[in-house]
């Protein structure tokens, strides 16, 4: 789920006041050979250099590298990676260009832009579906559904690209049903750069005899830009059996049930809004078990910030699940029942209605152009609910009169379900008993109002986790944060005084074993950004 950049639905809340085709054999170690044609070089004195550089979500950073590299194939990443480095250029890499922070333009003197590598096709040779990098979360969704019924649990904003969704350990709607997309990760193709400089593509499976099976897990929640340029992933369900493309994946939900209840902030009181905080979190204490009969059920909670105007605006629950279910619709307006309990005002925006499962995913996908914006965001995995004490502090900001954001949001979401039933260190994705994610963000167009924006949602965020120094470290209530919400500021000790590393909040466990793949894979350290994972000393 891409999450926190989902403004065109945000603002809709406040406003309430394939063909399968043949991919060819790779071979584990692949090499450049002579006569591959380069890729194309985009440099600023080209048209085109002004269209890559503004190819991004967030409109707080503009890429402006010496030139761009526009790869067609593995075999041009490898080109591209290698001249690079041999000419001591910075090199970074762009699939989707939904990155929450500047890792991709800070520094660049050399941007691989993957958006001509957007295959999804069944892959014979390996038996798995293979999905290259720039592919959309909605291609994916549509081709692999359309052409073969099936699909992976990936994220809700239909304009996130696979390339940085799938190593970040992302997860949607389907996640509580399913688990994580890492969970179906069976190979990644990656160019990586050797100690001389060479650059080369290398396949890692998840096979336990396999070699290279290091570089597959870090790609299992290691997040991007750390190892090399993934190129291809290839996607099987674990346990499956036979080459039936259509048994390989889990199939979808034919059908979907979904429903909206909404408040406006004229009748929420301090009061109501803390019952409705608790609703919420405790409802998903008792039903995120991966055998719930909720397991379906996924529901973001926007709650938009109170306008100071006129107008204070609202807020909306969004519930979807399996439709198939014979009770499907008591069980939804049950849950609808359980959140409101006891919330004056809450009002049905769309009762309970069925659409099919490619049409609801449509639905409630969201373009790159719903998501743009200049905007931070700061996330948290909850395992329990906010604490009261969490549920008031967010009151007070979501409130308060100090400060006139043009438009600021805590999002919670659904989560837990299957995710959980994976070991913390099965995959690089640490977190695996949580029952919820919390979001937080703040928009704004005027570029004047950037500092006054950052400064407050770096206080409301501090306020949330005062008693662990500012940010989520892991507890009984906190799990960390996910790495495809990178927050520069937990690397800030201004901002994350707990004493514990940003990297423990991320990876928990897990980092040490990623410094050492890294190490093996990335030893000059060619692939690195602010909050990328640091060779061991």
């Amino acid at each position: 789920m891409s999450g926190p950049t989902r403004r065109g639905f945000i603002a809709g809340a406040a406003a309430l006041g394939g063909a399968a085709l043949i991919g060819s054999p790779v071979s584990a170690d692949v090499t450049v050979e002579e006569g591959v044609r380069e890729s194309a070089m985009i440099p600023p004195s080209d048209a085109r250099y002004a269209d890559l550089v503004l190819r991004r979500t967030s409109e707080r950073f503009f890429p402006r590298p010496e030139f761009f590299r526009l790869p067609t194939t593995t075999e041009q990443v490898v080109r591209a990676v290698e001249g690079a480095v041999r000419a001591g250029k910075r090199v970074t890499v762009r699939s989707g260009g939904h990155c929450y922070e500047n890792f991709v333009g800070e520094g660049a003197e050399v941007i691989i832009d993957m958006s001509a590598m957007r295959q999804v096709t069944f892959d014979q040779h390996r038996n798995a579906f293979m999905i290259e990098p720039a592919a959309s979360l909605w291609e994916v969704f549509q081709r692999l559904y359309l052409g073969w019924g099936v699909t992976i649990p990936g994220g809700q904003c239909g304009g996130v690209a696979a390339g940085g969704h799938i190593q970040g350990g992302g997860y949607g709607p389907l996640s509580r049903q399913l688990g994580s997309v890492v969970d179906y990760l069976y190979a990644v193709e990656v160019v990586v750069v050797d100690r001389s400089g060479r650059a080369r593509a290398v396949v890692a499976t998840r096979e336990p005899g396999d070699q290279n099976r290091d570089l597959w897990w870090a790609h299992t929640g290691g997040g991007g830009g750390n190892f090399g340029v993934v190129t291809r992933y290839w996607m099987r369900a674990p346990g499956a059996t036979g080459n039936d493309p259509a048994h390989l994946l889990p199939k979808p939900p034919a059908v979907t049930l979904g429903a909206t209840i909404g408040w406006s902030w004229r009748d929420i009181t301090e009061e109501s809004f803390h019952r409705l905080l608790r609703n919420y979190g405790e409802w998903h204490e008792r039903n995120s078990a991966p055998d719930s009969r909720y397991a379906s059920l996924f529901s973001p909670m926007l709650i938009s910030r109170r306008n100071t105007g006129a107008d204070p605006g609202g807020f909306a629950m969004v519930a979807t699940m399996d439709g198939t279910l014979p009770d499907a619709d008591r069980l939804l307006r049950d849950y609808l029942a359980e959140v409101g309990k006891g919330v004056p005002g809450t009002t049905t925006v769309r009762p309970p209605h069925p659409l099919p499962w490619l049409a609801a995913v449509q639905a409630g996908s969201l373009s790159q152009t719903d998501e743009s914006g200049m905007f931070k965001a700061k996330a948290a995995y909850l395992r329990k609910r906010f604490t009261d004490e969490q549920i008031g502090t967010a009151y007070t900001y979501l409130t308060s009169t100090d400060h006139n954001n043009e438009r600021a949001l805590l999002l919670l979401v659904s989560y837990g379900g299957k995710v959980n039933t994976v070991a913390p260190d099965a995959t690089a994705l640490s977190q695996r008993d949580s029952v919820m994610k919390a979001i937080y963000t703040v928009t704004w167009t005027d570029p004047d109002g950037e500092q006054t924006n950052l400064d407050w949602i770096r206080r409301w965020y501090s306020a949330m986790y005062q008693d662990t120094g500012g940010v989520p470290v892991p507890n009984s209530v906190n799990d960390g944060s996910y790495i495809n919400y990178p927050d520069i500021d937990t690397t800030d000790p201004k901002w994350n005084r707990s004493g514990v590393p940003w990297h423990t909040l991320y990876y928990k466990e897990n980092y040490p074993k990623l410094q050492q793949i890294k190490a093996r894979w990335d030893p000059r350290d060619v692939f690195h950004h602010a909050m990328s994972i640091k060779l061991p000393h």
